[in-house]
């Protein structure tokens, strides 16, 4: 057993110093996201007094959204689509198996903290040549026949187990682990921004198809005031009264009605079957009830913009992409290091199966083997300095992902405030408009005015109208980019920590979709 001792010590030894192994590269520290701490409110935020007019943030300033954040609207059919959206949406699903092929590559860098241990059973029978060795054999006075005879044929068992251990030393592999943890963490991002991408797009859809209804019932009750308008003016040409003119401008009229009617059932289709997609149904099986929109937006809690930087889940990826960024240029400077490697062989070796399992059939070896890179015409160096400005881009890409968020806030909120503020004007105007047609109306039938004021009339209101509706679906759709650009009801505490995407996969998320 003495012959043990040595090997056995050396290994040892080796095993402990590579335990404590120090971990190269530069230590990751989030980088300023901004030049200068954001302001207390955001710019455009409208003012919160009782005599202000239009749109109002939610109550107190700095509270958040949380959870299904498409409820702030209280309409039952929004609700059923989104959550059927976060069920069967075919583009979310894809994203989710992002995830979990990074989570694996997690699981594949940290096999290689851990020996390779392999086995190898084998049998091999040979035959050696008759002439081989026969002129030693006869200068030694042996019978050469009778050697062949014995010798010439051998077989060989051999049951080996190899184990290979390269020790990480320099933190190479702890930092490839850190890189895919943190990969992973990107595309849990990556999923969660795709999330609110689509459940933003499908209130969008919703809201623009409540607004061609509004518009298709706006124009069906034109098509009927018009057509009301033609028979009263043909009576009037019929009896003598009015003139013919007077009825081929009532019936250019209807026309030019009719026809925006009917080229309204394009847009709607469309949005109908952009949300049957969004929700993973075939458009052919799908469809939504016609209802004018009449909801207005509802306060929305906009918080304050320091909260910003923790709403947004592509803020989050891109600064968890600088994290994995960091990580790489510590597993490029691990190369300018020495690798040690830890070979050992293990088994039982017999030229029979009777005598395979005696103890003196059994072998070993074990060893050390130390590799370091003298020259390489400079490409280690140029490898980090690769990842150093990788790094670097990926610090100006956060920032701008930043920015960009800080615009988008400020840009639908501005959006919200204004469009308000048009409504109540633009309401104003449609009603005048509407006066201006009773008023006109009735002066052509008391033979004041000709017929074509009365036209003229109607057209106006009939712009008015439409630009009441489309303004109306303009602000509920940027209050949904609104709280799409606050980040939904995300929040950085949801994204999961360094441990947690390294769990391990569930058979349920490892099942292969039929």
């Amino acid at each position: 057993m003495t012959s043990f001792r040595l090997p056995l010590t050396i290994a040892s030894a080796l095993a402990a110093l590579c335990l404590t192994g120090c971990r190269v590269g530069p230590h990751y520290q989030r980088p300023p996201a901004l030049a200068q701490a954001p302001p207390a409110a955001y710019k455009e935020t409208p003012a919160q007094s009782p005599d202000s007019n239009g749109w109002k943030v939610a109550q107190p300033q700095d509270a958040m959204l949380h959870g299904k954040w498409w409820e702030i609207y209280n309409d039952p059919e929004l609700n059923t689509l989104e959550d059927k959206l976060n069920i069967d949406n075919q583009t979310i699903k894809q994203y989710f198996e992002n995830f979990m092929e990074a989570r694996t590559l997690i699981a594949q860098a940290r096999s290689q903290l851990f020996p390779t241990v392999s086995f190898g059973p084998s049998y091999t029978h040979s035959e050696s040549s008759a002439n081989a060795g026969s002129g030693a054999a006869a200068a030694a006075g042996i019978s050469t026949s009778a050697t062949v005879a014995k010798n010439n044929q051998s077989g060989l068992i051999t049951l080996p187990f190899e184990a290979s251990w390269e020790p990480d030393l320099w933190g190479r592999v702890r930092n490839t682990i850190r890189e895919y943890q943190y990969n992973a963490q990107v595309s849990e991002a990556d999923l969660e921004n795709e999330r609110l991408t689509e459940q933003a797009s499908l209130a969008t859809y919703f809201f623009e198809i409540r607004g061609q209804d509004a518009l298709q019932a706006i124009l069906d009750q034109t098509v009927a005031d018009d057509q009301k308008a033609l028979d009263y003016t043909r009576a009037q040409y019929d009896t003598g009264v009015g003139q013919e003119i007077s009825v081929v401008e009532a019936e250019n009229t209807l026309e030019n009605a009719q026809a925006q009617a009917t080229s309204l059932g394009v847009a709607r289709a469309q949005f109908e079957h952009a949300i049957a997609v969004l929700v993973g149904v075939d458009p052919s099986t799908f469809s939504i009830p016609v209802r004018a929109l009449n909801a207005t937006p509802p306060p929305i809690p906009v918080g304050v913009p320091s909260q910003l930087l923790e709403r947004r889940p592509d803020i989050a990826a891109s600064e968890r992409t600088m994290a994995s960024a960091n990580a790489q240029i510590g597993v490029a400077d691990a190369a300018f290091y020495p690798t040690l490697t830890l070979n050992a062989e293990a088994g039982l070796e017999s030229s029979t199966l009777k005598h395979l399992f005696d103890w003196s059939s059994r072998f070993w070896s074990v060893g050390p083997s130390v590799s370091q890179t003298i020259y390489d015409g400079g490409l280690r160096r140029a490898t980090v300095n690769q990842y150093v400005e990788t790094y670097n881009a990926d610090v100006a890409s956060y920032r701008q992902t930043v920015l960009t968020a800080f615009q988008q806030v400020e840009d639908y909120l501005a959006s919200v405030r204004i469009l308000s503020q048009q409504m109540q004007l633009q309401q104003s105007a449609a009603q005048s408009a509407q006066h201006f047609v009773d008023l006109e109306t009735a002066r052509y039938q008391t033979g004041i005015d000709p017929y074509i004021d009365v036209v003229t009339a109607q057209t106006t209101l009939l712009s008015d109208q439409q630009t009441l509706a489309t303004v109306h679906t303009q602000e509920m759709t940027a209050s949904v980019q609104l709280i799409m650009a606050l980040g939904g009801g995300w929040d950085s505490t949801q994204l999961p920590t360094p441990a947690q995407v390294s769990q391990r996969l569930t058979p349920a998320e490892r099942t292969i979709q039929k």
